[in-house]
């Protein structure tokens, strides 16, 4: 398999932008119509799932370690749409023909089998991750919503009970569906480490035009059940860091990971120091600081540092997160965990990195193709 020529071959298909998404799709439902109820009625947010996935297969192909972390949460995670072994020579024929057609002249039968081979790949990985996790636990869990509390004009705190429970690692996810948009999943941070009740937490930041965090911020929300999802994500707390000091990044809503991690680390025999630096666009986009500032007080290695980008009024912090966190400094000697809206996250990542810290130091966790 030449991994330049793939990631040749993709960066010719991938200028068709949603055009490659739509003909995989199509091409997908017409050969096995049995297929389409697996997905959602609207497939806008699906097709735009389908192309980052490719982004990051393709991104990873030569990161075995990364690539193989990525894939076996995904073969995981597909369980819970009902996904079995065969269906993944279904997709294996359109996904083929969709390159294939998007390739032209550029097609040749050395390409085909790159491509081919690599898929095979990806799908053995996938397929031997979900085989192992069926032994383990079921596809979803049935949960109840037993709370509810508006922070914020666009952000609501929920505490979800599932049955049974759900064994996780702070920092990782979950994806949610709501009875009233079936097959329509959408991955939220659980907010908390694992507590004895079971209970989770979840911030919901309204997306305009979003259907599932629509639902999940409306009052009517309390009472009513939802599925999960399996736990998924790497952004864990490295037990490599062997006691370094650690750096969080959190805007908006990516505060709920970094959260689940500090209360892992008020756990720990000796705590390492953390700042914590939390952004919004004005102050009310801060719609944890009071509770942060009270773990601060409790435990003395915390420090929290709130930062807003549009607000003069603001006394504290103002500017890009990414900025701020660049100029405060010294960082090198750190564990850096960063969460939040995409641009963010990348723009501190590669801030970090030009600063010395090396990147297997910097985790990272992307809200922005899942909220909505």
């Amino acid at each position: 398999m030449d991994v330049a020529r793939l990631r040749e071959s993709f960066a010719h298909v991938a200028v068709h932008g949603d055009e490659l998404p739509l003909f995989f799709y199509a091409d997908l439902f017409l050969k096995h119509p049995e297929v389409r109820g697996m997905f959602p009625v609207s497939m806008a947010a699906q097709r735009d799932h389908f192309v980052k996935a490719l982004v990051q297969i393709v991104a990873q192909v030569d990161r075995v370690d990364e690539l193989t972390a990525f894939l076996q949460n995904l073969g995981r995670d597909h369980r819970k749409f009902d996904v079995i072994a065969e269906h993944y020579d279904v997709v294996r024929g359109s996904l083929l023909a969709t390159l294939e057609h998007f390739s032209g002249p550029s097609w040749t039968p050395e390409l085909a089998a790159d491509w081919a081979g690599a898929y095979d790949l990806i799908g053995s990985v996938m397929k031997a991750a979900a085989q192992a996790d069926e032994q383990a636990r079921p596809p979803w869990w049935r949960g109840t919503v037993v709370a509810s509390e508006a922070r914020s004009f666009d952000v609501s705190v929920l505490l979800v009970q599932p049955d049974p429970p759900i064994d996780y690692r702070p920092g990782q996810s979950v994806a949610i569906e709501c009875e009233n948009h079936p097959r329509l999943w959408r991955f939220y941070s659980m907010a908390n480490a694992p507590r004895q009740d079971g209970l989770l937490e979840f911030h919901v930041r309204l997306i305009d035009g979003g259907m599932v965090s629509m639902s999940l911020t409306s009052p009517a929300i309390v009472g009513t059940t939802v599925r999960l999802g399996p736990p998924v994500g790497v952004l864990t707390l490295d037990p490599l860091s062997s006691g370094r000091p650690l750096l969080m990044v959190a805007g908006s809503t990516g505060l709920a990971p970094l959260k689940a991690i500090l209360q892992q680390v008020a756990g720990l025999p000796q705590s390492p120091l953390v700042q914590l630096f939390f952004g919004a666009r004005t102050a009310d986009g801060l719609y944890d600081l009071e509770n942060l500032e009270k773990m601060a007080a409790e435990y003395r290695w915390l420090t929290v540092t709130p930062v807003v980008s549009d607000d003069p009024t603001f006394t504290g912090e103002t500017g890009n997160l990414p900025e701020v966190v660049a100029r405060h400094g010294g960082w090198s000697g750190h564990d850096a965990y960063l969460a939040g809206p995409t641009a963010m996250v990348r723009d501190t990542a590669a801030a970090l990195a030009a600063a010395g810290l090396p990147t297997d130091h910097i985790h990272l966790e992307d809200f922005g193709w899942s909220e909505s």
